[in-house]
């Protein structure tokens, strides 16, 4: 399945010059819905997988199903102030500023092996910041998993040292 024609260029979103892929006509159409999910647990090649992350939002579509499919906890990694518990932080550069990722403390336990999945592999700045949680916290990364990929922008070099996949590139 061609999974190209169920992404959308958005242009000029959400700033002037930025060509934003829009995924849900993708998550809108059962078929390839299904295709990407099952894509997307076959790259992880029968690995164990213990917990499943989703990033802060659209990588909260695919890691449920993910972690589903792979009898593996869910766990959400969000903006700060978002989470009502104890919390581990990560802050990293943006274009303009920082931002800050947090996750529960407890959601991972030393030596858990875990599935990172987000929607688009940008410049690897958000990414990166979630390994460095997740190893805080004494979790092995298995794999990073991501839809697309903005290859242009190089992202996966900051993710060196993991195992990363993603089913689109441009």
């Amino acid at each position: 399945m061609d999974l190209y024609k169920y992404i959308k260029d958005v242009p000029d979103f959400p700033k002037q010059g930025v060509v934003f892929k829009d995924i849900t006509p993708l998550l809108s159409n059962p078929e390839a819905l299904n295709f990407a999910t099952t894509s997307l647990l076959n790259s992880i090649e029968n690995k164990k997988i213990d917990k499943v992350i989703g990033i802060e939002s659209r990588g909260f579509f695919f890691a449920p199903l993910l972690a589903r499919e792979l009898n593996a906890g869910f766990i959400p990694v969000r903006k700060s102030g978002k989470l009502p518990s104890k919390v581990a932080q990560e802050t990293y550069d943006l274009e303009y500023g920082t931002d800050t990722l947090e996750i529960h403390e407890d959601a991972i336990s030393k030596g858990d092996k875990v599935l990172i999945h987000d929607d688009v592999l940008a410049t690897g700045g958000t990414a990166e910041a979630v390994c460095k949680l997740i190893e805080k916290l004494g979790g092995e990364i298995v794999q990073c998993n991501f839809l697309l990929e903005l290859d242009f922008l190089q992202g996966s070099k900051k993710l060196s040292n993991y195992k990363v996949t993603s089913l689109l590139h441009y």
